[in-house]
């Protein structure tokens, strides 16, 4: 086990240059099997995710190379349809290879995500997706099996906006024959990403970023050089760190057009932002200001990755906040930690009522999810003295050592190893 020892106090102020977006990443390359041809994605962060996707890619056939930020996917030898039960358990994302593994195989074994406890997260959207698209779906001995010898290009209907649904159906239609429309589609930049990149590999996607996408099939794809794009969640929460201490920071290759909803609230706290074309730079009061009310949706609505970083900033701002939580029912579970560091957090099943105090104050707490780590560093900034948040790893799964940021932009933070005996 690890953790992070913060030491709060110091005004933050540096630039950072934001890396490519875990959620973009992540289904990008379950979509490099979809062709027999190599890709390669530049600005690859290191994070455990997608570490674990490559090893998952890996056990089912294919070389996964990386070098420095550059990975290199060559799926020729692509030759298992059984998604490895243990890789797939260590991460949410393992699903988005059902897709692309029916295109290519026709058939899938699949184990149920694991990822991080911030809900239920049901892959039923996944399924009901695909049985429209002609798969036969059956639970057996605790594996997800699909039959798709059916399989058709169609008209697909989600009961909700899902992300990763609207991502596995784009990726399982790419290579039928007919036109497949998805309606009531997620519109998340990450979805328009993956559009960008299925279309550099020969494929006809268009709509996405609303709520209907259209796919026309091609018969075959061919291998690409990509970079996906930048992580709107990571520079909103370096933005979070530099206003818990009344700082600035200058953010470069940032997707401000992506931000806007996090931009507002940060604003409304009382923060001055600066946005040039792929750049941010805020400036940020001695002491924030609460903001009246925070309701997380999907995109275009408040994000819900950065919801807990707000609740963070809140803790120590002027007045009071109201946090409602729509997307996730576990996303709460830090309020006792940020409690212990003096904070007036009430929790009521999916509303939080954050009391601003003037200072928060360090203590030994625990990272329980990714997002939440995150705020915990946030809090841990803005507090006086030193603040250890233990199972730090989990953090490592969407920042590329956050630790190595946060000291960029002026902080006292950095990486321990705990004994847990």
């Amino acid at each position: 086990m690890n953790a992070l020892r913060i030491r709060g106090g110091r005004r933050l102020d540096g630039e950072w240059n934001i890396h490519s977006a875990k959620n973009a990443v992540l289904p990008i390359m379950a979509a490099a099997i979809l062709t027999q041809d190599k890709t390669t994605l530049e600005r690859c962060p290191n994070l455990s995710d997608i570490r674990y996707m490559g090893d998952i890619l890996e056990t089912l056939g294919c070389r996964v190379k990386r070098s420095g930020d550059v990975m290199e996917i060559d799926p020729a030898g692509l030759c298992r349809y059984e998604m490895p039960d243990q890789l797939s358990k260590k991460i949410r994302s393992s699903i988005f290879l059902l897709g692309p593994i029916l295109s290519r195989f026709r058939k899938a074994a699949v184990t149920f995500p694991g990822g991080c406890e911030i809900g239920l997260r049901p892959i039923d959207l996944h399924l009901s997706g695909l049985r429209q698209l002609g798969v036969d779906v059956r639970e057996e001995g605790g594996l997800i099996l699909c039959d798709g010898q059916g399989m058709r290009a169609g008209n697909v209907h989600f009961d909700y906006p899902s992300v990763g649904a609207t991502e596995n159906v784009m990726m399982a239609a790419v290579l039928l024959r007919g036109r497949t429309t998805l309606h009531n589609a997620a519109r998340e930049p990450e979805i328009a990403d993956l559009q960008s990149f299925l279309c550099r590999m020969g494929a006809r996607v268009s709509g996405a970023g609303t709520h209907t996408i259209a796919i026309e099939g091609v018969n075959r794809l061919h291998g690409v050089h990509y970079q996906p794009m930048a992580d709107r969640i990571v520079a909103g929460t370096l933005m979070a760190a530099a206003a818990a201490t009344g700082g600035t920071a200058h953010l470069t290759n940032v997707p401000c057009g992506d931000l806007c909803a996090v931009f507002s609230k940060l604003r409304e706290m009382g923060c001055v932002i600066t946005e040039k074309e792929n750049e941010a730079i805020l400036h940020a009061p001695a002491r924030l200001n609460a903001f009246h009310q925070l309701q997380t949706q999907p995109h275009p609505g408040f994000p819900t990755d950065m919801q807990v970083q707000m609740l963070a900033l809140a803790a120590s701002a002027k007045g009071t906040s109201v946090i409602v939580e729509n997307v996730f029912e576990n996303r709460f579970t830090h309020a006792g930690d940020l409690n212990r560091m003096g904070a007036d957090v009430l929790v009521n099943g999916r509303t939080a009522v954050v009391k601003g105090v003037p200072k928060l104050c360090g203590a030994r707490v625990t990272a329980r999810d990714l997002r939440g780590g995150a705020a915990l560093a946030i809090a841990a900034l803005g507090a006086e003295g030193e603040t250890i948040i233990e199972h730090a790893q989990l953090i490592d799964r969407g920042y590329d050592h956050l630790e190595d940021m946060l000291c960029a932009l002026g902080a006292d933070a950095v990486r321990m190893e705990m004994n847990t005996q």
